[in-house]
């Protein structure tokens, strides 16, 4: 479970998150959605103690993040898969190496890391691409090799930041496909951060709608209407796409 109390960031005079009061449940899928700048990348990173927050609380299953020592992070982290935004992969590494790569912090010997790390990319449909470098990969298999380092440590906790960013539609579309194939077969904890509308509609059953650092909405994607600047937000994206 996420709990999040009173939470606020400021970055000097900017206030990012103003006050955020948010509870996730065990094995809930949420979508985070908002306009670029309002705070959601913020919001995720201060989950997973990345980031400090100036005041407030976050709590993930018992642990309250924004205060724990080292150690104790180290330990919740063991949970937590993390897609970051542009993939984060090493390009001095090869796929494999890079899907292993949280696995051999975690002291796994390299045998059955290799071997976890080969299940996950088969998971992803990326079979025969281990021994390819980053800079040979399309942006959708550089965003499903983010995918599979995230999912390879069983996490309790899956968390994805902007995972269709940069994408084109018909490679979005596949991103969305195994997103909800492993939101349906991995009992995780998942937190999908997005501005896209068509994502929102595929993992819609909760949206938080995040608006001048505040939760704006909180509810199902079809609730939107009860928020007029939610309204507004979606009815801005369809007017750009039509």
């Amino acid at each position: 479970m996420i709990v999040l109390k009173s939470l606020k960031k400021y970055f000097g005079k900017l206030k990012v998150l103003d006050g955020i009061d948010l509870r996730i449940d065990t094995g809930e899928t949420v979508v985070v959605l908002g306009k670029s700048g309002v705070g959601k990348s913020v919001l995720l990173k201060c989950i997973v103690g990345l980031i400090k927050p100036t005041a407030g609380e976050v709590w993930v299953d018992g642990v309250r993040v924004d205060k724990a020592n080292w150690s104790s992070l180290s330990r919740l982290r063991k949970r937590f898969g993390y897609v970051f935004q542009g993939a984060a992969l090493f390009d001095w590494m090869d796929v494999l190496e890079n899907v292993m790569l949280p696995l051999r912090e975690m002291g796994i010997p390299p045998k059955e890391a290799r071997e976890r790390a080969l299940r996950s990319l088969e998971h992803v449909g990326l079979k025969g691409a281990e021994n390819k470098y980053p800079a040979e990969l399309s942006g959708g298999m550089r965003k499903r090799v983010g995918i599979a380092r995230a999912i390879v440590v069983d996490p309790a906790y899956l968390f994805y930041d902007e995972p269709t960013s940069g994408l084109d539609p018909e490679t979005s579309r596949m991103i969305y496909d195994l997103m909800e194939k492993l939101d349906s077969e991995l009992d995780a904890t998942t937190v999908i951060i997005s501005h896209d509308i068509f994502l929102a509609r595929r993992f819609g059953k909760r949206v938080i709608f995040l608006d001048a650092g505040k939760v704006e909405y909180d509810g199902p994607l079809s609730g939107a209407k009860e928020s007029p600047k939610f309204a507004r937000f979606l009815g801005e994206i369809l007017t750009k796409l039509s």
